[in-house]
């Protein structure tokens, strides 16, 4: 029995590497009885049934799995944001980078078309907000911050964000041959046709991309309300101040996080997506 991983799924057919060397696969039966579908992504243990091909029989605990794209064992999301068209959004980005936090994802920001922004204070704004929190990177079409290209040594990375923000173009400068054609994308991820694209991970910088859009809306359908809270790490220095243990930041008194906040130490808008975040979750529980 030998083990690898899903590169590739078509049609069928699961491409699994081992010590450098791809063979096609497929899933045995056994799978649709426990209903256990293979992503690309996963670990599996797999049998030879000629030289270039088998059947696999095990897929390894999975560590966190998307459905759109369907991958499975992220190491990182790269949360992108454009400056400009569409402009920045402080919830929309909190949103990603609490999902990536929730699902055992470590969260990476890339800020697209620096070029079309030319407000300084709204730049330094960003930076200040997330910088000492998260690995941050500034990008425009024409220049990839080369330290962004150091990021993906030994790591699984997934794209995020909104559509238009730039994913597609900053995929095909990081891997210029998928060549992908970004208008075409733009279409397809509008009219929802890229849940039949199949997903491949590519290598770039020592480490392997999903070579696909990634997605551009979250849900928080399975993260409760009362752990939503550790999914702001920046929280977590101030919470030590909180009279109660069990403190949610919300309506307790002497609440160390919501001091921080107050006297400037932690952003009001990180503490603004926290809130809205919090009643989403609190309404989808009430309506269900």
């Amino acid at each position: 029995m030998l083990k690898g991983r899903i590169i590739k799924a078509l049609s069928g057919f699961y491409y699994v590497e081992h010590e450098g060397s791809m063979y096609e696969t497929r899933a045995r039966g056994k799978f649709r009885k426990t209903l256990e579908t293979p992503l690309v992504g996963d670990i599996v243990s797999f049998q030879i049934e000629n030289e270039s091909g088998g059947y696999i029989n095990e897929i390894h605990e999975r560590k966190n799995a998307l459905i759109r794209p369907p991958v499975a064992n992220i190491d990182q999301l790269l949360v992108t944001m454009s400056m400009k068209s569409p402009n920045f959004s402080y919830y929309l980005l909190d949103r990603f980078l609490a999902y990536a936090e929730a699902h055992d994802m470590e969260p990476v920001i890339v800020i697209t078309k620096m070029d079309l922004g030319d407000d300084t204070h709204a730049f330094e704004e960003i930076r200040n907000v997330y910088e000492g929190v998260y690995p941050t990177h500034f990008t425009d079409r024409d220049h990839i911050n080369e330290d962004l290209k150091g990021i993906f040594k030994d790591r699984l990375n997934v794209l995020a964000g909104q559509s238009g923000v730039g994913k597609s173009t900053l995929l095909n400068t990081l891997v210029p041959e998928l060549e992908l054609n970004t208008a075409e994308i733009s279409n397809a991820l509008n009219r929802g046709k890229h849940t039949t694209r199949h997903v491949e991970l590519v290598e770039v910088g020592g480490g392997l991309i999903a070579d696909t859009p990634g997605f551009s809306t979250i849900e928080f359908t399975d993260i409760d309300k009362y752990n939503i809270k550790y999914c702001f790490p920046d929280f977590n220095l101030y919470s030590e101040g909180c009279k109660f243990r069990e403190c949610s930041h919300i309506n307790e008194p002497k609440c160390g996080v919501k001091a921080a906040v107050d006297e400037g130490k932690l952003a009001q808008s990180r503490y603004n997506s926290y809130l809205s975040i919090h009643q989403e979750i609190n309404n989808r529980k009430e309506r269900y």
